[in-house]
Formats: structure tokens, sequence, C-alpha cells
């Protein structure tokens, strides 16, 4: 079955086919606002069957944020 819906705002289209919403515009100013929303769209599609506990990711997180900064100490000569 497909299901398609197009409307248009503003030179920015919106299309449904099946189980996908495609969306076109032509980006301005505002582009990177857009891809941080549109990073945050994908974080919740790649992690919606996910079945990791929060502690677990809390400390990835340390672990990266940690690995990090020692890694910019590195390069950039800063100690301690």
């Amino acid at each position: 079955m497909v299901i398609f819906v197009k409307f248009e705002i503003k030179k920015m289209i919106v299309a449904r086919e099946n189980d996908e919403i495609l969306v076109r515009f032509t980006a301005g100013d505002k582009a990177s606002k857009i891809q941080s929303i549109l990073d945050y769209l994908r974080y919740e599609e790649l992690t919606s069957k996910s079945n990791v506990s929060e502690k677990h990711l809390d400390g990835l997180l340390k672990s990266a944020k940690k690995n990090r900064l020692e890694n910019f100490k590195k390069e950039t000569g800063i100690d301690g």
C-alpha cells in the first residue's frame, strides 16, 4: 500500500511514501540548526530499539569525555 501526501510551504516539500517521510528545502542561514534537528532524529531512529541502561550510557559518556580531554592535552602540550 502506498500512501503519498505532498504539500509545499515556502520552498519546503514534505512527502510521505510508505514508511518514509521525505523533506526537501533550500538550505539557508539556519542550516546548522536544521542539521542539529536531523542529527537528533537520526539518534532517535538508531536508539529506538535499544535496551541499554542509562547507567551504562552514562559510563560510556564519562569515558569518552575523559579520553577527549586527555587527547586535547596531548595535542596542545598542556599537562595537568
